[in-house]
């Protein structure tokens, strides 16, 4: 009896066969982080411009603490042109990204901050109070400060 185990076991194993090669693991390979644009003139230009209507913006909102009633803010008429001329070089930096075929959010990001801008503005002219200009401002202020951000940040690969 002995004999048949060891032909049952045997048949078993040779039908099994030789061990199937295991395919070869994949690898990720993560695109590469595209270079930055933070140096380049127009981007220089967009950073420069933001940080300064942002400063612009923070000093117009120190003006309304404490006043109730909406303020004509100084220099508005010339602070709305700046803030148009902004989102112009904005949708400007998203359509070089987009003629470079860039695959990172910049684009994405620069389009969208040329869109907002002209909607934060109107809020600041709508607003009937003290606190609505304030809110307006300070979303306007966000917006400015990540306008800034995005394109000094390190660049990141694409996800």
């Amino acid at each position: 009896m002995s004999c048949d185990v060891a032909l049952a076991a045997f048949l078993v194993f040779a039908q099994a066969g030789p061990a199937a090669a295991a395919p070869p693991p994949m690898v990720a390979v993560a695109d590469a982080a595209p270079a930055s644009v933070a140096s380049e003139p127009l981007f220089t230009d967009i950073v420069g411009r933001a940080g300064s209507l942002k400063s612009q913006v923070d000093a117009y909102r120190k003006s309304l603490a404490g006043v109730s009633e909406a303020i004509t803010l100084p220099q508005f008429g010339q602070f709305s042109e700046a803030i148009t001329e902004l989102s112009l070089l904005d949708e400007k930096g998203h359509g070089v990204l987009v003629a470079r075929g860039s695959k990172d959010d910049l684009k994405c990001i620069l389009h969208g901050i040329s869109q907002d801008l002209p909607n934060k503005l109107a809020a600041v002219v709508a607003a009937k109070t003290g606190h609505d200009q304030d809110t307006a401002l300070r979303d306007m202020s966000y917006l400015l400060n990540d306008n800034v951000e995005v394109i000094t940040a390190p660049p990141q690969p694409a996800a």
